[in-house]
């Protein structure tokens, strides 16, 4: 078994997948455009149906021209803690694929899962880098297609912060108690062989 993080897994497993997790408190650092693109890099190698590669990431990065704006696109009860994050990052899949043998695209039905993949991906790089993402779905989905001028064809997936893990007390109190890393069900719960 493997232990990281206030966290034991009921299988042997690699110490990161312990230690990611999603907090709130974050310190509020600048997060450099190479350090982010790092934690995309990592998501692009993600599997994808037929290759498609549907994942897409628009982002603002804490005090540039875009921030306020993305900040904005989160619910009220997300901008409370996201505000304090280094990099703000909206999720973006393409519902269509090129296949082969096919002179025009097709629906792809498995672009969300493709983007939750990569996703995935990012969320454990910026984990071995010492940073943290917290991904949410309190967000304005309808004036994040209309502001972030999200061409047709494409769904808004989540959002994510990104920053550095500070102490639980930059939280409103409310948050405070909550500010630790979650347990998961077993696999015995979620796992069946032979079916459901």
């Amino acid at each position: 078994m493997t232990t990281a993080n206030s966290r034991t897994a009921d299988h042997p497993i690699e110490p990161v997948f312990l230690e990611r997790w999603s907090p709130r408190a974050f310190t509020g650092e600048a997060i450099s455009e190479h350090t982010l693109r790092t934690m995309i890099e990592a998501a692009r190698w993600a599997p994808s149906s037929y290759n498609s590669q549907p994942w897409r990431f628009l982002y603002a990065r804490r005090d540039n021209a875009h921030w306020d704006k993305f900040l904005g696109l989160l619910n009220e009860f997300n901008q409370s803690w996201a505000k304090t994050a280094s990099a703000i990052v909206f999720v973006v899949s393409a519902e269509t694929m090129s296949v082969p043998g096919k002179d025009t695209p097709v629906p792809s039905y498995s672009h969300s899962f493709d983007a939750g993949a990569a996703w995935g991906y990012l969320a454990l790089q910026a984990a071995f880098m010492g940073w943290q993402a917290h991904g949410m779905v309190g967000i304005a989905f309808d004036r994040v297609y209309t502001e972030l001028k999200i061409p047709a064809g494409y769904r808004v997936e989540a959002a994510l912060a990104i920053g550095r893990q500070g102490p639980k007390d930059l939280l409103p109190e409310a948050l405070q108690a909550r500010e630790a890393p979650s347990p998961r069900k077993p696999v015995t719960d979620i796992a069946y062989e032979g079916g459901f």
